[in-house]
């Protein structure tokens, strides 16, 4: 199936979103603002339950139409495309790995447009290692207790809930992490520290201090079960979905870019044409690469098959790095080829600066040196090299 066969349910409903997003997307990186109106729009449009299963009244997506819309939105608004795909990426761990009670009740509630999921990964005093958790959940009858401090939560003061990585006992391991959903009602949220960034401005992605009490039933994955959601659910559609909004960015800008030349002869000369060929070629590679792994992930899901074993997972971390680089890179590329006037300026028509202010941090978000340590490791688990 194509890109745009996975985007023919969602058409209609993406022609009313896109033009919002993208007159929405300038002033949310100049005021470093939430883009409330943007997210509205998903809401209001079923977009914030696309993934959601059909049983609980979602939109059932597939991946493929996830992967594809996530571009169409990046195109318009990054920003609101990484908020976006993020709820996915929480949804879709509740679909597969939450208690009946828990998706019986919540589940509903997102296909409606009501809650919106922040994702609260990150630790004070903690290293950036996602597989490990400082703060402890504690029990109190048929209730868990949280007390969170979390550095960084994109969108996260403007959540509706929250899924929160912890230590799954006091008397647990840091490696021992498990998951839980708390809902924004059932908790003190303080908003602490601000973000003031060069780019990403509007995913609002300051830091959040969480405390409070939900029942046990908002356990997902089982206690300490936290390392297989991550590696079947959350890693997989994490890296798929930040992979599509960065190509769709990038896309994005090369469409405004080729149209205004289009409209304007270009500078005259071989360098030019190599230059924008550099920029296209580079698109395509992680086009082609995050459809590779798509399949891959689409087929071991439909076999039934574990994403844990090494080679899917550094096939996942792979596209991540790749895509983060690339895209950059190629809007890099489109920055000297629209000089100071097109290129730099943040008045331009075409909006590069702002593009490559944001891609800038694709490398930083879960950070590539991190990852390439770990592809590294990976390298040797997969004896085969079973190349994609």
């Amino acid at each position: 199936m194509t890109d745009q066969a996975a985007l023919e349910p969602v058409a209609a409903l993406l022609g009313r979103v896109l033009p919002l997003l993208r007159q929405q997307a300038a002033a949310a990186d100049d005021k470093g603002f939430f883009p409330a109106v943007s997210m509205q729009s998903l809401r209001d449009e079923g977009l914030l339950g696309l993934t959601v299963p059909a049983r609980f009244g979602g939109g059932g997506a597939s991946l493929r139409t996830f992967v594809a819309v996530a571009q169409e939105l990046a195109g318009a608004c990054l920003s609101t495309a990484h908020l976006w795909a993020m709820h996915c990426f929480q949804v879709d761990a509740i679909a597969r790995h939450g208690s009946v009670a828990l998706r019986d009740t919540l589940l509903p509630k997102i296909a409606a447009g009501d809650v919106y999921i922040a994702s609260v990964t990150s630790e004070r005093g903690r290293s950036a290692d996602l597989f490990t958790a400082g703060a402890a959940l504690r029990t109190e009858g048929d209730d868990l207790l949280v007390e969170r401090s979390a550095p960084v939560v994109s969108g996260g003061a403007h959540a509706d809930g929250f899924l929160l990585t912890m230590r799954a006992s006091e008397d647990a391991s840091e490696h021992e992490v498990s998951l839980v959903y708390a809902d924004r009602r059932d908790l003190r949220v303080d908003e602490c520290g601000d973000w003031d960034t060069l780019g990403m401005r509007g995913t609002a992605s300051g830091g959040l201090e969480l405390s409070g009490k939900v029942p046990a039933s908002n356990l997902v994955g089982g206690r300490g079960g936290f390392a297989e959601i991550a590696r079947t659910s959350m890693i997989p559609l994490s890296h798929l979905g930040w992979s599509a909004c960065w190509l769709g960015a990038a896309r994005g800008a090369l469409v405004d870019l080729v149209a205004w030349f289009r409209g304007n002869p270009p500078p005259p000369g071989e360098l030019f044409y190599e230059r924008l060929a550099h920029v296209r070629v580079e698109l395509e590679l992680v086009s082609a690469y995050l459809h590779r792994v798509l399949e891959q992930v689409e087929l071991a899901r439909a076999e039934g098959r574990s994403l844990a074993e090494p080679r899917t997972q550094l096939q996942l971390n792979a596209l991540k790095v790749v895509a983060s680089e690339h895209t950059f890179h190629a809007v890099d590329r489109m920055v000297e080829l629209g000089g100071l006037r097109l290129g730099y300026g943040r008045r331009s028509p075409v909006p590069l600066e702002r593009h490559f202010r944001d891609l800038r941090s694709a490398s930083l978000n879960h950070a590539n040196d991190r990852l390439w340590t770990g592809i590294g490791a990976l390298t040797l688990l997969d004896r085969s090299v079973s190349l994609i």
